[in-house]
């Protein structure tokens, strides 16, 4: 068997790929029922992205005083 690596199916870039993919057909798609259950199908990808991505680092509240 000849098996190529590929990459992690969980990758943020994958995520956003397929959401961003997912967002462009159901754009190119005609007005209907179809179309709205595409647009919801992008939209719980993009949700889906999001919760993949990492935290980030930055400290929240107000900066220490320096006397």
């Amino acid at each position: 068997m000849n098996q190529t690596a590929q990459p992690s199916p969980d990758t943020d870039d994958d995520w956003d790929a397929k959401a961003i993919e997912a967002l462009e057909a159901a754009r190119m798609m005609p007005a209907g029922k179809e179309k709205s259950e595409a647009l919801k199908r992008a939209g719980l990808l993009r949700k889906a992205a999001d919760t993949h991505k990492p935290f980030p680092t930055k400290k929240r509240g107000r900066p220490p005083k320096h006397t």
